[in-house]
C-alpha cells in the first residue's frame, strides 16, 4: 500500500482508538448522573429533572463517538452464520463489499444529521421538556460522530483491501 494510505489508516485509527476510550469513562458520568438523580429524588425527596436526560444525552454521546472505535476493534455486531467460517482473505473479501453498503448508510446518516443540526442552530431548537436542553450539542456531537465513523470505515476499506492483497497494515 502507498504510504500515503498507510498514513490514512494510522492516523484515523489513532484518533478513533483515542475518542472512543475517552467515550468509555463517559459510562460513569451517566452511571453519576442516574446515581445523583436516584439519590436527590428517594433519600432528600427532592428530585432533579435534569438527570434522566442528562444521562440520555451522556448515552447518545457514548454511541455516536464510540462507534467508529468499535468498528476498528471489530466489537461491533454482525451475522457470523457464514462469515465466522470463511477464511481471513474471504472475510475481507466480503468486508470490502460491505464497506460500499455501510458507506452509503453512513453518509445518508450524516446529510440527515447535517440538516438536523443546521435546523437545530438556526432556530435555537431545544427539547420539549421541563429542564428544556438545548439540542445543539449533541447533534454537533452526532455529526462529528458519524463523519468520524465514515474516516474509520475508508480506514477499513484500505485495510482489507490489503489483506486481500496479501500484504496487510499493521
Amino acid at each position: 500500500m502507498p504510504k500515503v494510505i498507510t498514513s490514512y489508516v494510522k492516523g484515523v485509527d489513532y484518533v478513533s482508538e483515542k475518542f472512543g476510550r475517552l467515550c468509555m469513562y463517559s459510562v460513569f458520568i451517566m452511571i453519576g448522573t442516574l446515581l445523583l438523580g436516584a439519590l436527590t429524588r428517594n433519600v432528600l425527596n427532592y428530585p432533579l429533572s435534569w438527570t434522566v436526560e442528562m444521562a440520555q444525552f451522556t448515552m447518545t454521546a457514548y454511541y455516536f463517538l464510540g462507534g467508529a472505535y468499535s468498528m476498528q476493534t471489530d466489537d461491533h455486531v454482525r451475522m457470523d452464520l457464514i462469515y465466522d467460517r470463511c477464511s481471513e482473505k474471504t472475510k475481507a473479501k466480503i468486508d470490502l463489499v460491505t464497506s460500499f453498503i455501510l458507506m452509503f448508510y453512513l453518509v445518508c446518516l450524516l446529510i440527515g444529521s447535517i440538516s438536523s443540526t443546521v435546523y437545530a442552530i438556526e432556530y435555537g431548537q431545544r427539547k420539549f421538556s421541563q429542564w428544556n436542553p438545548s439540542m445543539i450539542p449533541i447533534k454537533v456531537i452526532m455529526v462529528f460522530g458519524i463523519s468520524l465513523m465514515i474516516l474509520q470505515t475508508i480506514s477499513m476499506f484500505f485495510k482489507d483491501l490489503a489483506k486481500v492483497k496479501g500484504k496487510p497494515i499493521s
